[in-house]
């Protein structure tokens, strides 16, 4: 039930859900099933409605919805290409990186109460877990986890935690244009620790990410790096700064500010970037990534920090070292992909 005093945000405007509470009873029926039952009886509940649906699906419509579901198709992209460029952003780790095996789903809410994703644009699902859309909400759970552990044991423990893992996610809007599907692979990083004061564990960890991402993308066959870097609070400009003074003599790679970025202004904090690779004169968006309050929220402790990366697989396969792509079969031809790295909000 709604706790006292607790505010209920208003039911967004969406035709079909005003439509389906515009029926008798509909608004009740939602009041209930937010509010009315406990989380295991909600699963109950909807456990039984969807077995009963899918005894009543043929295998024509499962066919059918095959199909048609953006959801379900494989994705066009060469599994050997695919497999080598995730073979190469392994290879390009720093060391102290664990690689992890990430589950397919994770708590709901993962991606909404601390990341601030819309909750619409992640798939629920009825066992109170939602599906992965970014591997990072993962990577910073499991990194704030051992990092409460170190806290326990050390209250001062500055014992950085650096984490990656490649994931196939899902992601519920709609994406516009061709080559965009709801499922794609991203390459993720997170580097949890403590402040150190003076912005040194924000320069250093930030430094090793994009070093990473110069190593893997020249590895891959990039002829240019760019890194785009943003500063979101005046108190951050000495890390940008030092980032672009640090990474200069980097071959094949140029730096640059780029204070008009509008996407991911209330995902970061601090300085947040983009990568982007040249091959043949054209720049590419492969990567983005910054800094986020999440493990300060998850563990409770105001001096825990967070660096997160992303970097799309399939965007990099395709761009960098594009190879022949598998026929596909007529029920595919229509079929679509997505290699946005950047964040789900």
């Amino acid at each position: 039930m709604r706790r006292d005093g607790e505010h209920r945000p208003e039911t967004p405007v969406n035709p079909a859900l005003q439509r389906v509470l515009g029926q008798p009873g509909g608004q009740d029926l939602l009041e209930v099933l937010t509010d009315g039952l406990s989380g295991s009886d909600l699963t109950t509940l909807l456990l039984e409605v969807f077995r009963r649906r899918a005894d009543r699906l043929s295998p024509a419509e499962v066919m059918r919805r095959y199909r048609a579901d953006r959801f379900v198709v494989p994705a066009p992209v060469s599994f050997t290409a695919l497999r080598r460029t995730e073979d190469t952003l392994i290879s390009a780790l720093p060391d102290g990186f664990e690689m992890l095996v990430l589950a397919p789903v994770l708590p709901l809410a993962a991606h909404s109460a601390v990341a601030t994703v819309d909750p619409r644009k992640v798939i629920a699902t009825i066992r109170g877990s939602e599906v992965a859309a970014d591997p990072t909400n993962a990577l910073a759970l499991e990194a704030s986890a051992r990092r409460s552990l170190a806290l326990a044991s050390e209250p001062r423990s500055r014992a950085p935690v650096r984490l990656a893992a490649s994931q196939r996610v899902t992601r519920a809007q709609q994406f516009q244009g061709p080559g965009m599907l709801a499922h794609f692979q991203i390459f993720g990083l997170v580097t949890a620790g403590r402040d150190t004061g003076n912005h040194s564990f924000e320069h250093q960890q930030l430094n090793e990410h994009l070093q990473f991402a110069v190593r893997a993308l020249t590895a891959a066959g990039a002829q240019h790096t760019q890194i785009r870097l943003t500063c979101l609070e005046e108190a951050s400009r000495p890390i940008v700064e030092r980032m672009r003074a640090g990474l200069a003599s980097l071959p094949a790679t140029s730096v640059m500010e780029d204070p008009d970025r509008t996407t991911g202004r209330a995902y970061y904090t601090g300085v947040c970037f983009k990568i982007y690779t040249g091959v043949e004169g054209e720049l590419v968006e492969v990567g983005d990534g910054g800094f986020v309050d999440w493990s300060r929220r998850l563990t409770g402790n105001r001096k825990e920090r967070l660096l997160i990366s992303g970097f799309g697989l399939e965007r990099l396969a395709e761009t960098v070292t594009p190879r022949p792509r598998l026929d596909q079969s007529p029920a595919h031809q229509k079929a679509t992909q997505s290699t946005d790295s950047d964040n789900c909000s």
